[in-house]
């Protein structure tokens, strides 16, 4: 439909009041109601849901804000930490090195006293090949060597001898039937079983 302005030609007033209508529906704000309650209608969970997000990431920003602003202002604090982290570090490392040091004392007391039983060995093989080369017999220095041994050597243990005889002569086979006494074993009856 076109839109057709009709003026009357008796009534001069006539076009001011229309105009003025037409004014006036400008300033009608039932068209932008409307668009907002079909605006709310088709997406209003969606801006509620919107509007919540929206919320929770000021206040999440907010915290962290004036989380940093306390760890900016507290700096004094780390520091007091770090030098307390290197006078437990220095205090580890003072007991390391007492600790290797008794470790290199002992090291040094075993490998003297290792020295000490290797000279000891050779001299008695000394000993043994100069009283061999006399035609000394060399037991009595050998019994002195053992002696010397077992006493520096705490684990070896000595093991009574035990002299086993054999419980029967030297003929003797179970399996043959011979030399066994009265007792002899004979092998079963092959074939089937007796039973009825």
């Amino acid at each position: 439909m076109d839109d057709v302005e009709i003026t009357d030609v008796d009534d001069g007033d006539m076009p001011n009041k229309v105009e003025k209508a037409h004014h006036l529906h400008n300033q009608d704000l039932s068209s932008l109601s409307e668009a907002a309650a079909e605006l709310l209608s088709q997406y209003g969970w969606h801006l509620l849901v919107a509007t919540v997000l929206v919320s929770l990431l000021i206040q999440y920003l907010m915290k962290r804000f004036s989380q940093s602003e306390d760890t900016n202002s507290t700096t004094p604090q780390p520091q007091q930490d770090v030098a307390s982290i290197v006078r437990n570090q220095e205090a580890m490392e003072a007991a390391r090195r007492r600790m290797q040091e008794e470790l290199d004392a002992k090291a040094a007391i075993f490998k003297e006293k290792q020295k000490q039983q290797e000279e000891e060995k050779r001299r008695q093989k000394i000993e043994i090949w100069e009283s061999m080369q006399q035609g000394k017999s060399y037991k009595g220095s050998k019994k002195l060597s053992e002696t010397t041994e077992e006493a520096n050597s705490s684990t070896s243990a000595l093991k009574p001898k035990t002299d086993r005889k054999p419980l029967r002569s030297a003929d003797y086979n179970p399996l043959s039937g011979d030399g066994g006494g009265t007792c002899s074993w004979r092998p079963g009856r092959r074939g089937p079983s007796a039973g009825g």
